[in-house]
């Protein structure tokens, strides 16, 4: 799964790396980012590639009100062709997350310690996601949201969770934009466990436990506790 994760890049620098348009307000660093936030998305509208802020958890077109969205803000590559909730989003509404890392908790001991995990060139992270529009029928708006689809992990990650956020690689990001019908079998081919990634993992303080704690203390590396493992492949 993935619950958490940070968005500390501008949306005007973000627009720079996926040569998109910066169509979003800057919504400044953010070290802890949760479901029901607003969050920056790469979406591509036939030849217009653009950098807009969506709401965290999908909102399905057919929802009777926006409560649906708190509990889709992940979505299963294993059934994104036949989950009624994802499968419309899958073929034709697309979107990149970039985030600079995300939070998986691993149960040690009594408790459960929150770990960060990040590129290790310093690079975003993009992640796989779908959006999707939900008329809101008291306010007469469309409200525009998006979910993160995880996979199985490889074993980079597997000791920390038994899922991971889809990594989409540099090469891929177009085909997974693109707004048009694609084949099926293709497109689950980018939503498969990857080595294409080098990244580096480790735990960090209890304070992103927190919704309402943000700051880069949440990022630094917690002092007493070593890395799972220096660099990783994924």
């Amino acid at each position: 799964m993935c619950g958490r994760f940070t968005q500390q890049r501008p949306a005007s620098e973000l627009a720079e790396i996926f040569g998109a348009e910066p169509l979003a307000e800057e919504l400044g660093a953010r070290f802890n980012i949760a479901p029901t936030d607003e969050a920056f998305v790469v979406v591509q509208r036939e030849d217009r590639r653009a950098i807009t802020a969506y709401r965290w958890g999908l909102v399905p077109h057919w929802a009777i009100d926006a409560r649906a969205g708190s509990r889709m803000f992940n979505a299963r590559a294993e059934t994104l062709t036949t989950s009624p909730a994802f499968r419309e989003a899958f073929r034709r509404r697309r979107c990149l997350v970039p985030v600079d890392g995300f939070y998986e908790w691993k149960r040690e001991g009594t408790g459960r310690q929150p770990y960060l995990v990040e590129r290790s060139d310093g690079r975003p992270l993009v992640l796989a996601g779908l959006w999707a529009g939900w008329h809101d029928p008291a306010t007469e708006e469309v409200r525009r949201t998006f979910t993160i689809v995880t996979t199985t992990p490889n074993a980079a990650l597997a000791d920390l969770h038994d899922r991971m956020p889809v990594i989409v690689a540099d090469g891929d990001w177009a085909r997974w934009l693109d707004p048009a019908p694609d084949n099926a079998g293709e497109l689950l081919g980018l939503v498969q466990p990857t080595d294409g990634v080098a990244l580096q993992i480790h735990a960090v303080a209890q304070y992103v436990n927190d919704v309402r704690r943000d700051g880069p203390e949440l990022v630094e590396p917690l002092a007493v506790a070593p890395p799972v493992a220096g660099t990783l492949g994924i």
